[in-house]
């Protein structure tokens, strides 16, 4: 693979390269047996700029979810489109000139989930936009109004409740806001957290009886918007901090802070309290200079012919956090140290005690378990490269890890994609559906199953 050039950024090129147009196609060819009870859609979104747009950072294409639809052991279509916002139809920006916000006016190119009988696609800087089960864009969404502002890429459904928490950050006050949708999709809790600055907050994490918020230092840069740059750089003077705060929403505004090792969080993969009443945190951690090196490749700075893609996927490690919210201390600890990114989990264990994690490397999905201590791989091929592994339960199940993995995994050489669908019990090969093209690489997915 060619490295990244002034003209020709690694976004733009090779597996990661955009796609010019929306297709659909059906009856797709599957080598093994997919099992009869995967009944839905698996649905992944990323960025896709149109042909002959630009973008000066991975993050900025429109959004475009690709989507493949599972029945009776077959598979039955594909098809991509991209999420119809403001900002694809209209040319709208979030920002106006006379620093207005349009909220509606955004690409929705980072997750797709399903929630209350709707499909959202989501991206961290403005309102969520509803699709159709078929992938047509609803609109905007901003829950009757009640939603002021932005919207997490990355809400936490609990299991218990069906609550949907989440969060909006600004890069002017209020930098920091919670919310809670109610399982009916209502929202009925709003309130500002106590923040120093605007920060990239991607992604923060839920237990029980706790929210757990990720004060980190990428902080919002005025001068780099000028510069028509993402607007965040590593500021080491900001700190690094985790915050624990009780979801009693009679206490929702008191956080108790734990200052951490400086280093950049994208993306959580589960957090519990333990039998002493401790919050534990796991999470895909980057150290500065590792931050550095994913920052420069994936934002348009210079970066080295020699760039892989291994070295953009896989230079977080998975690390735990232990934070002991009444005596006030905090342990961290290495897991591995081996570069890894995108941990998904049971959904049905989320904010509760996990055993499995399911997370990607350049070349593998490796699968952790945090009891042992053990972990496995399964890589799909020379140059194929898998991406998020989605868990999907099995009907029934009775162990954590009883289901499946699916996984879009592209071919570097060009030669298009596959859904891949392993037994999550062994990492064992149970069936793939050859795409109708190249799927390029992009961020998060959802299994949507049908309604029983």
């Amino acid at each position: 693979m060619n490295g990244p050039t002034a003209s020709r950024p690694l976004w733009m090129d090779g597996h990661m390269a955009p796609v010019p147009d929306e297709i659909d196609a059906v009856d797709l060819p599957v080598t093994g047996a997919l099992p009869a009870e995967l009944a839905g859609r698996y649905f992944r979104n990323g960025p896709n700029p149109r042909p002959g747009e630009e973008t000066r950072h991975w993050f900025s294409g429109h959004g475009m979810v690709h989507g493949i639809r599972l029945r009776g052991g077959r598979a039955e279509w594909y098809r991509n489109r991209w999420v119809r916002t403001r900002q694809f139809t209209h040319g709208a920006q979030l920002v106006g000139a006379g620093f207005e916000v349009d909220r509606a006016a955004v690409t929705a190119n980072t997750h797709v989930i399903p929630f209350n009988e709707k499909i959202y696609a989501l991206i961290e800087v403005g309102f969520p936009y509803e699709l159709t089960p078929e992938l047509d864009t609803v609109g905007p969404c901003d829950f009757g109004g009640r939603l002021t502002s932005a919207m997490t890429a990355h809400p936490k459904e609990d299991p218990r409740t069906g609550e949907l928490l989440f969060f909006g950050y600004g890069f002017v006050p209020p930098y920091l806001t919670y919310h809670r949708l109610s399982a009916d999709g209502e929202l009925v809790e709003s309130r500002e957290i106590d923040v120093p600055g605007g920060t990239m907050m991607h992604d923060f994490a839920i237990t029980e009886n706790h929210v757990v918020w990720l004060d980190l230092p990428l902080v919002f840069d005025l001068e780099l918007v000028e510069r028509g740059l993402m607007p965040y750089r590593w500021d080491d003077g900001y700190g690094a901090r985790l915050g624990v705060m009780p979801r009693d929403p009679e206490r929702a505004g008191e956080v108790r802070w734990f200052d951490i090792d400086p280093c950049y969080v994208f993306h959580v993969g589960n957090a519990h309290e333990d039998e002493a009443g401790r919050v534990v945190l796991d999470a895909a951690r980057y150290t500065p200079g590792d931050f550095d090196k994913v920052w420069a490749t994936t934002g348009g700075l210079p970066a080295h012919e020699t760039v892989t893609v291994a070295s953009v996927q896989g230079v977080a490690r998975l690390h735990r956090w232990t934070l002991d919210p009444s005596g006030g201390k905090v342990a961290e600890e290495a897991l591995d140290d081996r570069g890894v990114e995108f941990p998904r989990h049971d959904d049905a264990r989320t904010g509760l005690e996990h055993r499995y994690l399911y997370t990607v490397t350049g070349d593998s999905i490796v699968k952790y378990d945090l009891r042992s201590g053990s972990s496995a791989e399964h890589a799909p091929g020379p140059g194929l490269i898998p991406g998020e592994a989605a868990f999907v339960p099995a009907e029934g199940a009775r162990g954590e890890d009883e289901g499946w993995l699916m996984s879009i995994v592209t071919d570097t050489s060009g030669d298009g994609s596959e859904l891949l669908v392993l037994d999550a019990s062994d990492l064992s090969r149970v069936a793939s559906v050859r795409l109708p093209r190249r799927v390029p690489a992009g961020f998060h997915g959802s299994w949507i199953p049908d309604a029983r």
